[in-house]
C-alpha cells in the first residue's frame, strides 16, 4: 500500500504541475458525460416511466454506472492502453520487475481527469437518491455503496480481460468497448427494461446485473430477497476468469520486438 500511495502522489503531482490544462481535462470528461443526462431527461420529458420505471430510479442506475465505470477508468487506466504496452515491448521491462505484473500496471497509469465523470455521476446519484421514493436506511445506504463498489471491480475486471487478450492479438480489440463503454450507455436503466435474454446475460456471462438490477429492486422496495440486496458482493467474482485468460496470456506472451 506505501509503494502504491508513492505512484498515486508522483501521478497527481505531476497532473498538477499544468493546473489549467489538468482542469479543462474534468471540465472535458465532466461535459462528456452530459450527453446521458440529457438524452434521458427528454426521455422522461415526454413519457411519465419506462416500464413502471421513473426518472429518479432511472437516475439512481445512471449515477451508479457512470460512477463504477469513471472510478474503473481512473485507477485502472493501465489495461485500457496495455496493447502499447505488449507491441513496444515495454511488458518486458515488467516482468523483470519483482512485483506484481497487476500491481505494476494499476501503478503506471492513474488518471484524475476522469473525476470529471465521476463528479457527473454523483451528481446524478445524488438527484436519483433525492427524488426516488427509497426510504433510506444504514442498510439500504450500504447496499447502495456496494453496488458502486462491485460495479468498479467488474469494469476493472473488463479492462484486464480486454489486457490479456492483446497477448493474442497485440492490439487491443475494439469490440471489448461494447462491454465497458456501452454498458455505460444501455446500463442507465435497469436492465429488465430490454427483456429477459439480456437480463441473463447481464448474469450469467458479463453480471452487470449483479450490481445494477437486483440490488436496485431491494432497493425499490419490489423484492425482499436478502440475496438481491447481497448481490453486489458476488460482482467481483467476475474478476476470476478475467485473471484466468490474464494468466494464460502471459504464460503464452512472446516479445513483440521494439
Amino acid at each position: 500500500m506505501k509503494l502504491y500511495l508513492h505512484f498515486f502522489s508522483m501521478h497527481l503531482k505531476s497532473r498538477m504541475a499544468y493546473k489549467k490544462s489538468f482542469f479543462f481535462s474534468v471540465v472535458g470528461q465532466f461535459l462528456s458525460a452530459f450527453a446521458a443526462v440529457v438524452t434521458i431527461w427528454f426521455l422522461f420529458a415526454r413519457f411519465e416511466s419506462v416500464r413502471g420505471y421513473t426518472l429518479g430510479e432511472c437516475m439512481l442506475c445512471t449515477g451508479v454506472i457512470l460512477m463504477s465505470f469513471s472510478l474503473a477508468e481512473c485507477f485502472f487506466r493501465g489495461f485500457d492502453r496495455f496493447s502499447r504496452v505488449v507491441r513496444e515491448a515495454q511488458f518486458d521491462r515488467l516482468l523483470l520487475r519483482p512485483r506484481s505484473l497487476i500491481f505494476q500496471l494499476i501503478c503506471q497509469e492513474i488518471d484524475f481527469a476522469r473525476l470529471g465523470k465521476l463528479l457527473q455521476g454523483a451528481l446524478m446519484l445524488g438527484y436519483g437518491i433525492a427524488v426516488s421514493p427509497v426510504s433510506w436506511t444504514p442498510a439500504r445506504a450500504a447496499v447502495l455503496a456496494g453496488m458502486v463498489l462491485g460495479g468498479t471491480a467488474v469494469f476493472a475486471s473488463l479492462f484486464l480481460l480486454y489486457a490479456a487478450l492483446c497477448f493474442f492479438t497485440l492490439e487491443g480489440l475494439e469490440f471489448m468497448n461494447v462491454f465497458t463503454d456501452g454498458a455505460r450507455e444501455f446500463a442507465a436503466y435497469p436492465l429488465d427494461v430490454y427483456g429477459t435474454a439480456i437480463l441473463k446475460f447481464c448474469t450469467y456471462i458479463v453480471p452487470y446485473a449483479l450490481f445494477q438490477y437486483y440490488p436496485l429492486t431491494y432497493l425499490l422496495g419490489r423484492t425482499d430477497s436478502p440475496l438481491c440486496a447481497l448481490a453486489p458482493l458476488a460482482a467481483p467474482l467476475f474478476a476470476l476468469p478475467c485473471w484466468i485468460v490474464w494468466r494464460v496470456g502471459v504464460r503464452k506472451y512472446q516479445s513483440a520486438g521494439s
